[in-house]
C-alpha cells in the first residue's frame, strides 16, 4: 500500500521497530529500532541483541521510499558501518513496515535484504 509523501514522516517519527527478517545482518529479535523525522531528514538509534549501540542519518527520497547511513558498536566490541534503501508500507493490521536493501560500508563485507516491523504498545 502505498502512503503519500507527507505521511512518511507520520509514519516513521518517535516509533518503534523491530526486526521481522534480517537472515544476513546482525539485528536481530532482540534490536529495537527508534526513529526521528524533521521535515525530510531522518535520524534514529538503535540496540539490543548483538547490538550495544547504533545511529542511523538518513533523509526521505520519495512518497514511500528513504535512504540511511548507520553505524554500531557490537556487544563484541566491533564497529560496523553501512547504507541502506528503504520502502515504508503498511501492513493487513495497520502497521508501518520497512523493507530495506543494504550493504556494509566499514568493518564488514557483503549486504542483503531486511524487513521491520513497528512495535504498538
Amino acid at each position: 500500500m502505498e502512503i503519500p509523501f507527507s505521511q512518511v514522516s507520520e509514519r516513521l517519527n518517535n516509533r518503534r521497530f523491530t526486526v521481522a527478517d534480517n537472515a544476513q545482518g546482525l539485528s536481530g529479535a532482540g534490536t529495537v529500532f527508534h526513529y526521528h523525522v524533521e521535515e525530510e531528514a531522518i535520524s534514529g538509534t538503535y540496540q539490543g541483541g548483538r547490538i550495544r549501540m547504533g545511529h542511523q542519518v538518513g533523509r526521505v527520497t520519495g512518497p514511500d521510499t528513504i535512504e540511511l547511513l548507520f553505524q554500531c558498536l557490537t556487544t563484541e566490541g566491533e564497529m560496523l558501518a553501512g547504507w541502506s534503501r528503504g520502502t515504508v508500507g503498511v501492513d493487513h493490521a495497520g502497521r508501518t513496515t520497512l523493507s530495506f536493501v543494504w550493504g556494509w560500508l566499514s568493518g564488514a563485507t557483503g549486504g542483503g535484504e531486511s524487513s521491520y516491523v513497528e512495535l504498538v504498545a
